[in-house]
């Protein structure tokens, strides 16, 4: 499932792992090329993996050049459920709100269902109207698409075998034929897209994050008469969806 504007983010985030281990063995700080080679990594990849970790407060870059870990409140838990989450993540919809003026949504695949976590909207990138619970139209909404074609054979038979596919409006899929098969056509790649399935006049686009394991999606609506060019909305969910990856999965510093 790669795509030319980057690898996949748990592609990205075992890359990350794998630096900041190599960070944590040298309490004093590192070069790119220490760091590379302790990792087994390009130092081009590992260079742009650690100036976006120091981005994101995991990493301290030094006055020589060198990484070290950020250092930690020892009181400090991760963000991992509830209102922590939520806070964690907020500032990362936000700003792909405000890239692209459209309502930004988080999901997580919990207990065999498709649930809501987060959205984040303004008066310029209203949310959609959430009138059929996103938990029963995951057929229909790029969110929804995007955990499901993430999800082993096994894991989406059993959530289709509970969920049926509602028509929702005209263009909602409503055989399941239809529906494997758009979910394993290749040429979308990560992106999944939702025109008017799940609303009339509305367009959603995702693509999936992790929490370690689990698997969830990030994703915008917005008007579909509104134009926006696919590549470059492809691009800033999959540089969004690294980052909260990253906070979903990595240790909270």
């Amino acid at each position: 499932m790669g795509d030319q504007a980057g690898p996949e983010p748990t592609v990205s985030v075992r890359q990350d792992l794998r630096l900041l281990e190599a960070a944590g063995a040298h309490p004093d700080g590192a070069s790119v090329q220490q760091l590379a080679r302790a990792a087994g990594l390009p130092e081009l990849t590992a260079r742009r993996h650690l100036h976006e970790l120091a981005r994101d407060g995991y990493l301290d870059e030094l006055d020589d050049g060198a990484f070290s870990l950020r250092e930690r409140d020892p009181g400090l838990l991760p963000a991992v459920d509830g209102p922590a989450l939520q806070e964690s993540i907020r500032p990362l919809l936000s700003a792909l709100r405000d890239t692209l003026s459209a309502a930004a949504y988080l999901t997580l695949y919990d207990e065999g269902e498709i649930r809501v976590l987060e959205i984040v909207d303004g008066p310029r990138a209203p949310r959609v109207d959430l009138w059929v619970s996103f938990q029963d139209a995951g057929h229909a909404t790029a969110l929804g698409k995007s955990v499901l074609r993430e999800l082993d054979e096994e894991a989406r038979a059993n959530y289709l075998s509970r969920h049926s596919l509602t028509d929702l409006t005209p263009r909602t899929i409503t055989r399941r034929e239809e529906l494997l098969r758009q979910l394993d056509a290749p040429p979308a790649g990560p992106l999944s897209l939702d025109r008017g399935e799940y609303s009339r006049g509305t367009t959603c686009a995702a693509v999936p994050v992790y929490s370690g394991d689990q698997v969830g999606s990030i994703g915008i609506s917005f008007r579909s008469d509104r134009m926006y060019r696919t590549t470059e909305v492809k691009a800033r969910l999959l540089e969004s969806a690294l980052r909260v990856t990253r906070r979903l999965t990595l240790p909270e510093c």
